[in-house]
């Protein structure tokens, strides 16, 4: 299943408390679970006035969806193509 980075400005989501955060990401799951496609919320990061979501899905339309039942913002939203780190760079055995 294609995997999307979504990126969300949220002014001060840096500020936003665990309260605040504990309701949007229940706010996340309930509407995944609504979801009559297969749908899947890997992580999030929450950087300044944005957050960064990593999100299995079947189209970007499902990504927009699950944003707009949600009352979430998905100002881009990008497949990603490819996953690196640290052992990227290491020799093959």
């Amino acid at each position: 299943m294609p995997t999307f980075i979504i990126e969300r400005d949220i002014p001060g989501a840096d500020k936003l408390s665990s309260d605040d955060l504990c309701q949007i990401s229940a706010k996340s799951n309930e509407v995944v679970a609504g979801l009559d496609v297969p749908y899947k919320w890997i992580t999030s990061y929450v950087a300044g006035d944005k957050i960064y979501c990593v999100h299995e899905a079947p189209s970007a339309e499902d990504i927009k969806r699950h944003a707009e039942i949600g009352g979430f913002p998905a100002n881009r939203i990008t497949e990603i193509s490819a996953v690196i780190g640290p052992e990227t760079g290491a020799p093959a055995r």
